[in-house]
This record gives structure tokens, sequence and C-alpha cells, in this order.
């Protein structure tokens, strides 16, 4: 049988990474990574108001520059044998765009404009909006958000949608529909834009567009306009099927395979966000506990249909039929801070240095600081007295999402130094991280195993530690340096025939585990009164006005 290959595109916050890998067993054959020009300079956000956008031509680029250098690493037969490319993104990142499509952004009278871009996943600046989403939703029937864990998150496509059609005139007459990121690329790839026609995402739509079959689709045309006005038609403009990841978006628009030098049958899968398919690439099972693991986390779970049954999780960011594999349902949790916390803390002690000795000292200082931090919190002793923090520096994802909640410290003294500090921050992701564990268990929807990837799941060994010793469950890391992109080849060969099913995916193309780190038992035991400590100091300070 000739060999065939797949490439999965993973869109992450800072940049975006291509993989070619081999259909048959996973095997990588090339790699790329490319960092968002713009992106990468600050441009059209401010950090003070949560306002974070993504110009799409980034994404453009990005898309083009990563493959390519990806297929630069490969012989010309494999660039032949290529029959899939998938894609996942980060989310909910959506963005306006005209009739045929078009982000607005890439217009010329949007060019500058940040809400003509995509808004990206940590952008807060609609609270008020997912509050008003909230009160409309818990006195009408149905409630919308039943199946996303009963709270909508400012996070999330509709609160960024109406809080922008609010404050942009020039956008609201612009905007004749709305895209999710993997949503667009995906069609992109294929050449068809049209808003009205192109597949959209399941995981998408049901974990943050209110999505559901029990509904026909996105919430009533009567509760949008209840909501505001503005709304008044759009659904119409938007969809009412999706599509699960394993299922061809189309095949390869010509332009495209000329740009990549790809044949034009090679088949486009639907798109998916990046946790989801982080998932798949780290060969999630049921019950299993998926943590995604870099800036902030996404938390993935799967649990047969009939298992659920009627089960609602509360306080989660969904459960929806086939988002992560066909036929199970998939749930979705995290925290909406995670590496941010320690690049936080990092920016703070490097900053001063660099205004005050330059960039070069400064950039020498951040390369060491955290390994260095990591290396001295690991020695500490574990002591009640020790200072104890709150992970919310973004707000809270989950349980229960309140963006404007703010993050504490508490136990400081002229004795505290950088390293206990450091070690309190650390300690607090994973106690967040807890209450996340607890959450499902007291759903009544069991753990069985943890899995984790990303960033900091394969370069800190600290905080691996600390998280096994707060949850008291032995943790496995995901082989692969691109569970992520792996993961979009998977569903790639399954939506070009190579594979019947993810599961038969999964198991041939999966790369296994490289680390464990298991629980200490007397660590565990003095997490545990720690742990109610921080849940006692984050009740304390969100009561506190």
């Amino acid at each position: 049988m000739k060999t065939a290959y797949v490439i999965g595109v993973d869109f992450g916050t800072d940049s975006v990474r291509a993989l070619v890998a081999d259909a048959q067993t996973g095997e990588v054959q090339g790699t790329a990574v490319h960092a968002y020009r713009r992106w990468a300079q600050g441009l059209y956000c401010d950090p003070a108001s949560s306002q974070f956008r993504q110009h799409p031509l980034d994404y453009l680029e990005g898309l083009e520059q990563s493959v390519l250098g990806a297929l630069a690493q490969v012989p010309e037969q494999v660039r032949k044998s290529v029959v899939g490319i998938s894609v996942d993104t980060t989310g909910s990142t959506p963005a306006p765009v005209d009739e045929q499509g078009t982000p607005l952004a890439l217009l010329p009278a949007f060019a500058d404009n940040p809400n003509g871009m995509f808004i990206l996943w940590k952008d807060h600046t609609a609270n008020r909006e997912a509050d008003e989403i909230n009160a409309l939703a818990r006195r009408w029937s149905p409630d919308y958000t039943q199946y996303v864990g009963g709270i909508y998150s400012s996070e999330w496509f509709w609160a960024k949608m109406l809080r922008t059609l609010r404050v942009d005139e020039q956008v609201r007459a612009g905007a004749f529909s709305w895209v999710e990121h993997c949503d667009w690329i995906s069609a992109v790839l294929t050449g068809h834009t049209n808003p009205l026609s192109m597949k959209r995402s399941r995981c998408a739509a049901g974990h943050k567009a209110m999505w559901h079959a029990s509904y026909n689709g996105l919430p009533s045309e009567e509760f949008l306009s209840a909501l505001d006005p503005q709304l008044a038609g759009l659904r119409q403009r938007l969809y009412t099927e999706t599509y699960t990841a394993d299922e061809p978006m189309g095949t390869l628009s010509a332009a495209w395979a000329e740009r990549l030098g790809l044949l034009p049958e090679v088949v486009v899968g639907v798109g998916a966000f990046d946790a989801h398919m982080g998932a798949v690439g780290a060969q999630i099972e049921p019950y299993t506990f998926v943590r995604v693991m870099g800036t902030s986390t996404c938390d993935m779970l799967t649990a047969p249909s009939d298992e659920m049954g009627q089960r609602l999780v509360k306080g989660i960011c969904g459960q929806v039929d086939g988002s992560i594999v066909p036929g199970m349902i998939g749930m979705e949790a995290g925290q909406s801070a995670f590496g941010d916390v320690y690049a936080w803390f990092a920016g703070l002690i490097t900053k001063p240095v660099r205004e005050l000795l330059g960039d070069e000292a400064a950039d020498r200082l951040a390369a060491q600081l955290i390994p260095h931090l990591s290396e001295q919190a690991a020695q500490l002793p574990l002591r009640e007295t020790s200072p104890l923090a709150l992970d919310w520096i973004n707000g809270r994802r989950t349980p229960d999402a309140n963006h404007t909640l703010k993050a504490a410290i508490r136990g400081l003294h002229l004795g505290t130094d950088a390293a206990q500090l450091f070690k309190a921050l650390v300690e607090a992701t994973a106690f967040g991280s807890r209450r996340i564990v607890d959450r499902f268990r007291s759903e009544g929807v069991p753990i069985h195993h943890v899995i984790a990837l990303g960033g900091v799941a394969k370069k800190s060994p600290f905080v691996m530690q600390t998280l096994a010793d707060v949850l008291a469950m032995p943790i496995r890391v995901a082989r692969s340096e691109q569970a992520c992109a792996l993961g979009a080849a998977m569903c790639a060969a399954v939506a070009a025939g190579v594979h019947p099913s993810l599961e038969a995916a999964q198991k041939a193309m999966g790369s296994g585990f490289d680390a464990e780190y298991l629980p200490r038992p007397e660590a565990s035991a003095f997490y545990q009164t720690q742990y109610e400590r921080y849940v006692q100091l984050g009740d304390f300070i969100e009561s506190t006005p």
C-alpha cells in the first residue's frame, strides 16, 4: 500500500506550527513554527483593558510559512503523497466578515481597526455582555446556557460579537456574519468562504455559541432579539448545521495548492479548537482528564453518551456530543491563566532590568529566571506559614466563569523572597486545577487518569510534580512535542479516508508518553490542608466588594 501523509496545523496564541506526519504510523516527517509578526509587536492589544486582537494577515502568513517550512524538510515524494490537512485554532476567537466571508480587517477601510479583527480567546472586554446573556438565560425557557455549564463567559462568541456591534458603528454596518478562526482558516484553504455555506465546527459552536441539536441549532431569534435588537436577523446569517472534525470540509483550492506545492485533491478537514485536537493527539480515552498546559489551560474529558445520560455538569465550558471524539460527549474546563501567571511574575522582575540595564541583560535574565526559581522553590520546605496565592490573575474560567475576579496573595512578610513567591504561584495554579477536578467528581463524572501536554508539561518538572502532589494522582506527559498539531493530523487522516475513525487513527498514530509524575504521599497530605485554605481565600476575595 502506498504511504500517505497528512498535515496538522496548530494555531496557538503566539505562533502557528505545522507538522507533516505519516498517516499510517504518525511518524513526524517535518515541523516548522512561525511567530505572528504583528502580535509580537503588541499591535491592536491593550492588556490594561483586557483587549487582545489578532490580524487575519498574521494567520494567513503563518499558515503559508509554517506549512512550507515543514514541507521543506521532506522529500518531494512525501509532498506528492499528502492526502489531507486539518487545522486547529484558539477559541473562542471570532471575527466579523462580509458576504464573501472576508474578515473586515482584510478590507482597506478596516485594516487597522481592532474591532474588524479576530477577537482572541483571552479578550475580556465583553464582561458586561456576558452578564446580560446570563441574566436573560436564567429567566428564559429553555435555558440556553444549560449545556455550557450554566454560565456564559466573556471569552465566548456571542458576548464578543454583541460588544463589538455595540461599540463600533462602522463594523456593525459592515459585518454580514461572523466566523470562528477554526472555521474561517479551514474554509480559506478550500477557497469557499461564503459564511452561509461553509461547514461550521461542532466543537466551536457547541462549546462557545450555545449551539445544540435540541434547539435546532443556535439560540432562537426571539432570545437574541430580546438580548439586543442589534442581533435581530443575525441568526439566519450564521448557521444551523455543525460538523465534527473527522469530516471533510472540502479539498484544497487551486490557489492554495499552488502556494503550498500540494495536489489540489488534498482533503481539508473540518476545523476545531486546539485543546480538543490536542486531546485527540494525546490519545484521550473515556474519563481521562487531559490538560493542555500553556499560557492558559484547557482541560478535556470524554464520556460515552449513554453513560452521561441527562447529566449536566455545572460551571464548565460546555459538554458537546462529538466535540472531541465523535460518539462521545466532550467536556471542557480550564484556567484563564496558567503559564501566564509565571510569565507575569517573570516580567515583574525583568522589566526594571530592561529599563535600567538594557535588553541584553534583561534577555539573559529572562532565559534563566524561571528555571532558577523552579530549582530554588523545589528545595523549600512545605510550611503552612508560606505565602498562599489565588490564580485568578486573568479572571476565572472554571469552575463558574467570572472574569471580573482578581488574584491575591496572603501571608507576605519581610522574609518572603522571590522563590517563595514563585512557589506560591505554582501552587495556586495547581489548586485551581484541583477545583476543576473536584467539580467534575461532585457532579458525578469520574476521572480515572490524567494526561498533560503543552509547553509547561514538557519544560517544567517542578510545576508538574506540584500538580501531581495537589491532585494526588499520577500524571503522564504526552511524548509528542506538538500534540495539538498531531491531533489535527489524525483528524486529517480520518477526513481523507486513511483511517475509519478517530479511535483507529489514535491507535495507529499515537506517540505515547515519555514521563510520569507520581504524587508524594506526604506532600499530598500537606497540600490537602493548603488547598482548603486556598478555597477559603477564594471565597473571601469573591465575596468582598
